[in-house]
């Protein structure tokens, strides 16, 4: 009974080994599969943006990422459909970015 008890967890020690072993290439090979992504975004992003409007979009992602990468996105998808036929200078890329800024509401606190 003792060596049937050895042997189950000498099995269940290398079905762990094996899981964990799997789970490191899964988690590698999603690593390379994201990394191929952004360098593929980025290549979009250098033939449809200006120099000076990709230093924009850099400073822009820093300050606000998730509005930075949405715009990232429809302005990938404006290229990739055909709809941008020129390359974005700095001024186009900032009237894109005020049409798209949600107006700020001002807020006042009156006391009474």
């Amino acid at each position: 009974m003792d060596d049937d008890m050895e042997l189950q967890e000498i099995r269940r020690r290398k079905l762990e080994a094996l899981q964990q072993d799997q789970g490191q290439e899964d988690v590698q090979a999603q690593a390379q599969a994201d990394e191929q992504y952004e360098q593929q975004r980025q290549s979009v992003l250098r033939q449809i943006l200006s120099p000076e409007a990709r230093e924009r979009m850099a400073r822009l992602k820093i300050a606000r990422p998730d509005f930075a990468e949405a715009v990232e996105n429809q302005l990938i998808m404006l290229a990739q459909s055909g709809k941008l036929q020129a390359v974005i200078d700095d001024q186009s890329l900032v009237q894109i970015l005020e049409r798209l800024t949600p107006e700020k509401r001002e807020i006042t606190i009156k006391r009474k």
